[in-house]
């Protein structure tokens, strides 16, 4: 019977113990692709493995469906600016695309990347409604348009000008009084990053396995023993460095890293949904993306937008956000992720955080609460002869928003993403949302600065000054504007966009 009983016992699954890496950078999104095809440049022996949870790369954020496909130059974007005299914010997101691009047009030269796969040019507006947005957007214009980076910006209250700039905007207005006032840039961009994601990943000898859930981090010298499990059963590997770039989840597994750097961070589960159209006619009487102002006490993310976005080499207008409400902090994650982030010393910034912007807890109620027809009503706004029969509200991707701590408010809720590394540099990790995809590049640098230092110092940091030229770059002139565009735009394939 004590035989049988034996025989009948299921032995543990075996430990499937992967080869020693390098580098293990968890999560196949934009980020983790743009720092593995930095290394993979700079050293082509390092072993590199990429682990991702999903069966599928760019799943998460990085997929087209998941973002706004915006190559955020902080252009349009007016919740980056909510002081109009005060241009810093879009100056600084400006000047770190430009650097992205940089990275993107050395890659395409050579031959590592194909433009037409992922990048096009899209002209940036802004159309904004009633008289206290109209003077704020004159005089953001105002201010921005000194500064060399937005000098190509126009601004119109000409309804007009407004209909060539974005015809199906105006149509329905005819008998309309409401002031009204547009803003745009001509070299605006839409990018695909699920598509330039799994470029990104196949340049080099970097190695990818999906369906590999990282479970554990444990500090064993020299570095990391990274510890999980697949379909097929528990999985661990030993790496001399970690890069966390697994979007939401990022918080939970820095944590179970045990770093004290990341000791009162917290993170908001954030989600949203959009409207598309795939009607030809419709699609094809548009291309530009159409910023507007967030209501109040809307989230950074919820700023409503109208684009036109080629997926899979398709054409599509895509209006939104819409807030949804879910405790995961990934879109195919489990609603208890928010919950397994919680710990004593962050539980009083959440606390804090909440209490500090009642305005965000209002919105998203009264978000959640809205009707289907009141949600197509904030489409009318933007599009008056929008059908309903055309238009297709589809889910999109989840945000984990970044609550710092700080010492004055306790918890500020973040904009923007922070890199947080370990006191040696051997595990970092991105935590928070938007304008992460489009900053990649100087985000990564700052990542291989402090985790390699000895490497950066010797060959990494002119390497990568070469390819990026304008790396170090504090003072944008309009000749170092013009400079990047004449280097940049031809090996993209882009250019302004002429309204005339």
């Amino acid at each position: 019977m004590g035989a049988h009983g034996e025989n009948m016992t299921a032995n543990p699954k075996h430990t499937d113990q992967l080869p020693d890496a390098d580098v293990v950078l968890i999560g196949a999104g934009i980020m983790s692709a743009t720092l593995g095809s930095m290394l993979t440049l700079l050293d082509p022996d390092l072993r590199i493995l990429v682990l991702e949870k999903a069966e599928d790369i760019a799943g998460e954020s990085s997929d087209p469906w998941n973002n706004a496909g915006t190559g955020h130059s902080g252009y349009c974007e007016l919740n980056y600016m909510p002081d109009p005299a005060d241009g810093a914010k879009p100056a600084e997101i400006a000047g770190q695309f430009h650097l992205t691009r940089q990275w993107w047009a050395h890659l395409v030269r050579l031959g590592l990347l194909d433009p037409a796969d992922f990048i096009r040019s899209a002209p940036h507006m802004n159309l904004v409604f009633g008289d206290t947005d109209v003077t704020y957007l004159r005089r953001r214009v105002d201010t921005l348009k000194a500064d060399p980076l937005f000098s190509a910006m126009e601004y119109t209250e000409d309804p007009d000008t407004i209909a060539r700039w974005a015809p199906l905007t105006m149509e329905g207005r005819a008998d309309s009084d409401e002031p009204m006032a547009a803003a745009r840039h001509p070299r605006g961009t839409d990018v695909d990053f699920g598509a330039l994601t799994s470029a990104l990943l196949s340049i080099g000898s970097t190695e990818v396995r999906a369906g590999h859930t990282v479970t554990r981090l444990e500090s064993r010298a020299p570095g990391w023993t990274v510890s999980g499990s697949t379909p097929a059963g528990p999985f661990a590997v030993h790496a001399k460095t970690v890069f966390v770039g697994a979007g939401g989840f990022a918080l939970r597994l820095l944590q179970k890293a045990r770093i004290p750097e990341v000791r009162g961070y917290a993170v908001l589960p954030v989600g949203a949904a959009f409207y598309r159209c795939s009607t030809p006619a419709v699609v094809a009487r548009h291309d530009a993306k159409v910023y507007g102002q967030a209501d109040v006490g809307a989230p950074p993310m919820s700023v409503p937008h109208l684009d036109r976005r080629v997926v899979d080499g398709k054409e599509h207008l895509l209006f939104g956000p819409y807030a949804t409400f879910s405790t995961k902090l990934l879109k195919h994650g489990r609603l208890s992720d928010f919950f397994t982030t919680v710990r004593p010393d962050n539980l009083h910034v959440i606390a804090a955080a909440g209490l500090q912007n009642l305005s965000l807890v209002s919105f998203l109620v009264k978000e959640l609460a809205a009707s289907p027809s009141r949600k197509f009503a904030q489409l009318r706004r933007y599009l008056p002869l929008a059908r309903r029969n055309e238009w297709t509200l589809v889910p999109a991707g989840q945000r984990a928003q970044l609550v710092k701590p700080d010492r004055q408010k306790i918890g500020v809720l973040q904009q923007g993403t922070e890199l947080v590394v370990s006191a040696d540099g051997s595990i970092a990790g991105l935590l928070g949302a938007s304008p992460g995809a489009s900053t990649a590049v100087p985000i990564m640098v700052d990542l291989l600065k402090q985790a390699f230092p000895a490497q950066w110092h010797d060959s990494w940091g002119s390497q990568i000054a070469e390819a990026v030229p304008d790396l170090d770059r504090t003072d944008w002139t309009a000749e170092a504007v013009a400079r990047s565009h004449a280097t940049t735009d031809g090996v993209l394939g882009l250019s302004p966009v002429n309204f005339a």
